[in-house]
């Protein structure tokens, strides 16, 4: 099995960048994506083992690129890791619901986010 490979998408370059050290530090090849869309388009070309998920993005949205997603069919699901503001327990729900394996309020810090990593197998 090679490395695995793990995709960012957030808008906010100071959490890619966090989420990115801690990631890489697992052993992931980090791409990133600054929106849904952009995310949807590098999915296409390659599925990556693992998703970082922010919820609200400018062109489209977290929950939206999840849907998207589950629409395209894929040889292999990513596990997804919402990782957003959002922390009220019917959008907790809907990220589930929509295909999200976990949820991780921001802000976070390594240990919550390992501990999470960990929890979907994706650690």
């Amino acid at each position: 099995m090679g490395p695995r490979n793990c995709l960012i998408v957030d808008d906010s370059r100071v959490i890619r960048k966090v989420a990115r050290r801690i990631v890489a530090g697992l052993g992931y090849r980090v791409e990133e994506a600054e929106n849904g869309q952009e995310a949807l388009a590098k999915c296409k070309v390659a599925m990556p083992d693992l998703i970082l998920l922010d919820w609200e993005m400018p062109v489209m949205s977290g929950l939206n690129f999840v849907t998207a997603l589950n629409g395209a069919t894929a040889e292999k699901r990513p596990r997804i890791l919402f990782c957003t503001t959002r922390t009220d327990t019917l959008d907790i729900h809907r990220a589930i619901e929509a295909g999200a394996d976990d949820y991780l309020p921001k802000p976070f810090d390594e240990a919550g986010l390992l501990a999470k990593l960990k929890r979907i197998g994706a650690a």
